[in-house]
C-alpha cells in the first residue's frame, strides 16, 4: 500500500494558486492595507480604530454641530440688528464779526502797557495778622524804599491808601511824607472781615504822590490775594510796586445758569441755578435778590421771565427754569440778558448787576453761547461775573422797548 505524503503548511497556503495556474487563471496579489484608497468605508474603519464606543462618538459629533449652528446664528443676528448711529443735529452759523472775535482773543492795550511798566517803582514793606476770634485783619504799613521820583526835584511826597476788594468803600490812608523816596510809615489799620470772606478778598496797597495844586499821581501798588497767604501767624515781608489798575472793578457777585437750545423745536431753555457773593444792598449787609431773564431781538426787548425772591441772603439758590420759543432763523439776532435785582418793598427795586450772552457778547459770555450752539440738545452750565448795569445797557444799545410778536418760521 503506497504511503500518503503529508502536505507541508506552505503547500497548503499555495494550493489555490497552484490549482489556478493549472486551470490557466492568474490571481492578483491583494494590495497592502496602506495602499488601499479611501472609499465609502473609510469613516467606518476610522470609527473602529478609536477606543470609544460608537454612541459616544456620535454624541460628540452632534454637540459640535449644534455649537457651530448656534455660533452662526449669533453672528447673523448681530450683523442684521446692529443699530445705526443717530445723526447729530448740527447748527450752521454765519461767521461772527471780526471785531467780536478780536475782543474775545486779543488782550487789552491797558494790560500790555501795564506789563511793560512793572519795574522801577520801588517796594513796600507790610505786615498781616488775622484775629480769628474777633474776625479782624490787622494790616501794618511799615515803610517804602527806592520809590519812583515824581517831582521835578527828584523826590516825591508819598502816602499809602489801602483797602479790600470785598469792600471798596472802606479805605484807609497814611500820613504824607514830604520830599523822600524812602518813607517810614509804621501805621496799623484794622479791617472787619469774616473768616469765610477772607479767601475771596484781595488786599490792595497803593502809594500816591501828593500834589497841592493838581491831582495826586499814583506811583504803584501791591495786590495781595489773601487766599495765597497763611494767616495762622504774623506775616511781614516786602512787595514790589507795579503799575496800578486804572479802574477798580467793583465786586457785584457771580451767577450760575445753564443754557440749552434745540433747533428742531426752536426751544431755548435757561435754567437759573444760584448766585454767590452778591453786593450788599441793605443796611444790615444783606439783600433780597431775584433774577430777570430778558430776550432782546434786534436790539429791542422781546420777552421776559422773573424768578422768585430770596430773602436776606447774598448767596441765593433758585433752580428755576424758563423756556423761550426762538426760531432758528432768529437765533443769531437774539441776546439773552441776565440781571440780578434787590427787591425793596417800600422803594424801587435796584439792579445789582447784569450780563448778556449772544453773538455780540465777548469773553466768557460769548464762549458759553458758542458752546450752546455747537452742542444742541445738551444743557451747559457755567459761572459768570456780574457787570455794572449801566455798562451792559450801553453795550446793548437798546432801542424803544417794544414787545414784538413771535417771528414767522
Amino acid at each position: 500500500m503506497p504511503l500518503e505524503r503529508k502536505s507541508s503548511p506552505s503547500e497548503f497556503f499555495l494550493y489555490p494558486q497552484v490549482m489556478a495556474a493549472r486551470k490557466g487563471r492568474v490571481t492578483a496579489t491583494p494590495a497592502s492595507p496602506m495602499a488601499t484608497p479611501a472609499g465609502p468605508g473609510f469613516l467606518g474603519s476610522w470609527f473602529t480604530q478609536v477606543p470609544l464606543p460608537k454612541w459616544a462618538l456620535i454624541s460628540v459629533a452632534v454637540a459640535v454641530a449644534v455649537l457651530l449652528l448656534l455660533l452662526l446664528i449669533c453672528i447673523i443676528s448681530c450683523c442684521c440688528h446692529k443699530k445705526k448711529p443717530k445723526k447729530k443735529e448740527r447748527v450752521s452759523l454765519h461767521p461772527i464779526s471780526n471785531s467780536t472775535m478780536a475782543n474775545l482773543v486779543q488782550p487789552e492795550m491797558e494790560d500790555l502797557e501795564r506789563g511793560v511798566e512793572q519795574t522801577g517803582r520801588g517796594k513796600l514793606q507790610y505786615s498781616l495778622e488775622y484775629n480769628f476770634r474777633a474776625q479782624e485783619l490787622k494790616v501794618g504799613v511799615k515803610q517804602a524804599a527806592e520809590l519812583k521820583a515824581m517831582d521835578s526835584g527828584g523826590t516825591s511826597d508819598p502816602y499809602v491808601i489801602l483797602y479790600l476788594t470785598s469792600d471798596t468803600k472802606k479805605k484807609y490812608e497814611t500820613k504824607v511824607f514830604r520830599k523822600t523816596l524812602n518813607p517810614v510809615f509804621n501805621e496799623t489799620f484794622t479791617f472787619q472781615v469774616a473768616q469765610a470772606e477772607v479767601p475771596e478778598s484781595t488786599l490792595v496797597m497803593q502809594i500816591y504822590d501828593f500834589n497841592r495844586f493838581t491831582k495826586d499821581a499814583i506811583i504803584g501798588e501791591v495786590r495781595l490775594p489773601l487766599a495765597s497767604v497763611s494767616l495762622q501767624h504774623v506775616i511781614e515781608e516786602w512787595g514790589d510796586l507795579v503799575a496800578a489798575r486804572k479802574v477798580e472793578e467793583e465786586q457785584l457777585g457771580e451767577i450760575c445758569f445753564s443754557l440749552r437750545y434745540v433747533p428742531s423745536t426752536s426751544k431755548l431753555t435757561v435754567l437759573i441755578l444760584e448766585a454767590r457773593k452778591l453786593k450788599q444792598m441793605d443796611s444790615r449787609g444783606l439783600s433780597d435778590p431775584f433774577v430777570k431773564v430778558h430776550l432782546i431781538l434786534n436790539r429791542k426787548k422781546w420777552k421776559k421771565k422773573t424768578t422768585s425772591i430770596k430773602k436776606n441772603t447774598l448767596s441765593p439758590y433758585f433752580n428755576e427754569v424758563f423756556i423761550f420759543e426762538v426760531p432758528f432763523s432768529q437765533i443769531q439776532n437774539v441776546d439773552v440778558v441776565i440781571s440780578v435785582w434787590d427787591h425793596d418793598r417800600v422803594t424801587k427795586n435796584e439792579p445789582i448787576g447784569k450780563l448778556f450772552l449772544g453773538c455780540r457778547a465777548t469773553g466768557n459770555q460769548l464762549r458759553h453761547w458758542a458752546d450752546m450752539l455747537a452742542n444742541p440738545r445738551r444743557p451747559l452750565a457755567q459761572w459768570h461775573s456780574l457787570q455794572p448795569p449801566d455798562l451792559v445797557d450801553k453795550t446793548l444799545g437798546l432801542k424803544s422797548q417794544l414787545k414784538l410778536p413771535l417771528p414767522s418760521r
